[in-house]
């Protein structure tokens, strides 16, 4: 069953690759005059994908890279992971409308941007090297730990999303689930019927 997870599994490498768009995008998406709701929203986001992503590096990734070379940077991340934690802290204390709500955040954007580059310069690639029969192995259990770490904190995730979001695209989401709800609960040989009305003639 390992052995089929972690044939399906990403590589560890790109797993690390992703988290670090997902987060790099959401910091783009904050602005001073976003109104404090979307700002809430994306900051907790942020937060939640920082101290998931820390915790499964620190677990999986750095003790796999230590076994086969210790590096400074491996113990530089580690810092940079706490000082992260501190600014998350600060963050979670305080409100979108005080005056160094920005600042903070702002603060944090840029020390996971420099943490970002480091690992994709540096640690990756070494990764990439020094454990190629064990990437994929490596991305199972990243992807196992995850599952683990995530479902507890499911309403603090989608929370974060929903507040993120602006008013339309709630409205449009929103519809979207009502449709599709009102779909899955007409008979089966209706919707078959809707389907084939709305998608024209079978070729």
């Amino acid at each position: 069953m390992t052995s089929i997870l972690s044939r399906l599994s990403p590589s560890i490498t790109n797993m690390i690759r992703l988290d670090h768009t997902h987060v790099l995008s959401t910091f783009h998406q904050y602005e001073v005059d976003t109104s404090p709701r979307i700002k809430k929203g994306l900051v907790d986001t942020v937060c939640v994908a920082l101290e998931i992503h820390a915790q499964l590096e620190e677990e999986i990734f750095y003790p796999a890279l230590r076994a086969v070379a210790e590096t400074e940077v491996v113990q530089k991340s580690v810092a940079e992971h706490q000082q992260a934690r501190e600014l998350i802290s600060s963050l979670r204390h305080m409100e979108p409308g005080d005056t160094q709500y920005d600042k903070k955040f702002f603060e944090l954007m840029n020390n996971v941007m420099h943490h970002v580059a480091d690992e994709e310069t540096l640690l990756l690639p070494a990764a990439e090297r020094l454990l190629t029969g064990q990437l994929g192995e490596l991305g199972a259990q990243m992807t196992k730990r995850r599952m683990q770490l995530v479902v507890p904190r499911t309403p603090e995730i989608a929370g974060g999303m929903a507040r993120s979001m602006s008013a339309g695209t709630l409205l449009v989401a929103a519809g979207t689930l009502l449709a599709g709800g009102y779909l899955m609960t007409r008979p089966a040989e209706n919707r078959w019927h809707w389907r084939r009305r709305t998608a024209g003639p079978i070729r």
